[in-house]
């Protein structure tokens, strides 16, 4: 793929860091260290020995990689901890597995740093004749539909949320309080980009098959099952208001359906007797209420909080502007 960069962009002296969380991935990690490497020679590489009990990590340190050993299990969890060791300008996430190709790099950090995205995403372009081995069926039905569903419930505009190869920025990445475990964060960070109205977009790249001896760590099922858990819980963080309207609406539809009888019987005869119906009724609208109530509060929450999200990495950018030297610490 042909450069973006221009002649005199920053981008060509920013300072960049790849992390690449990895579980037993000793068959392709010495290829993505020395891919990236060759892409970006004064990239800083850091690799997260998740549990690894192969060669994983004394193939990353001999490739010249950092290693940082993650105990808890899940790409989520790694990540987070490669996320607290990072301070470059900007930071590419890819997976361990030698399906992504390094040599777009370039274009990303361009995108970043020169076109001012915080978030670029890597749609997956599988070649016709590696489409099985690298894709399978399952996972490409899966992300299909829970691409979809996601872009409907959040409104992000992206065609393959689920790659796990991205480019954000450093206010994005300090900005993002990553709470998935496992293979719930890319949808975490598509989301991150829309609750706080960051700048995102997608590139296409080739996406190959794993080498012999790389296996999938992913789950067709029981991933796909957390990762549409997750993306409930971030609509509904990041829509409160609607996500608790929904769940307000029958609790509204049942109290007008229960002191129907009662009001009628008190405008026909003057009083009531089907008091339980009555009140019930009026349990369920205060249920209605309640609800309702808490969908506006949290609201009003989540606004705050993306506001002190996005002054406190705006602070942090300036306090790092004003160290002499820092944007060429890697140069």
């Amino acid at each position: 793929m042909e450069s973006t960069q221009g002649v005199g962009c920053r981008c060509t002296t920013t300072d960049v860091t790849v992390i690449i969380p990895c579980h037993n991935e000793a068959a392709a990690i010495g290829g993505v260290v020395d891919g990236f490497l060759a892409a970006l020679p004064t990239a800083r590489i850091i690799v997260a020995d998740n549990l690894c009990t192969d060669d994983t990590a004394a193939i990353a340190r001999a490739r010249g990689a950092e290693v940082i050993a993650v105990p808890l299990a899940g790409k989520g969890r790694a990540v987070r901890r490669l996320f607290e060791v990072c301070t470059s300008e900007v930071v590419i996430m890819t997976d361990g597995d030698a399906t992504y190709d390094p040599s777009v790099a370039a274009e990303l950090i361009h995108l970043v740093v020169c076109e001012g995205f915080d978030l670029v995403n890597v749609r997956r372009i599988t070649p016709v004749d590696e489409a099985g081995a690298a894709y399978r069926s399952g996972h490409q039905l899966g992300n299909r539909v829970l691409t979809q569903l996601q872009r409907r419930l959040t409104g992000v505009r992206l065609e393959d949320i689920l790659t796990g190869y991205k480019a954000m920025s450093r206010r994005f990445v300090t900005s993002l309080p990553i709470r998935s475990q496992r293979f719930q964060l890319e949808m975490e960070i598509a989301s991150h980009a829309v609750a706080m109205d960051f700048a995102y977009t997608e590139i296409s790249a080739p996406y190959g098959a794993r080498p012999e001896g790389s296996e999938s760590k992913l789950s067709t099922y029981r991933d796909g099952i957390s990762i549409l858990r997750m993306l409930l819980r971030l609509y509904r963080d990041l829509h409160p208001f609607n996500a608790f309207s929904a769940l307000a609406a029958p609790w509204l539809l049942l109290s007008i359906a229960l002191v129907i009888r009662p009001v009628n019987e008190y405008f026909r005869r003057g009083e009531v007797t089907t008091f339980p119906s009555l009140i019930a009724g009026v349990a369920s609208f205060v249920v209605f209420m309640l609800l309702l109530t808490s969908g506006w509060l949290l609201e009003r929450t989540r606004t705050l909080r993306r506001d002190l999200l996005i002054v406190a990495a705006n602070d942090l950018e300036r306090q790092i502007a004003l160290i002499p030297g820092a944007r060429q610490s890697r140069g």
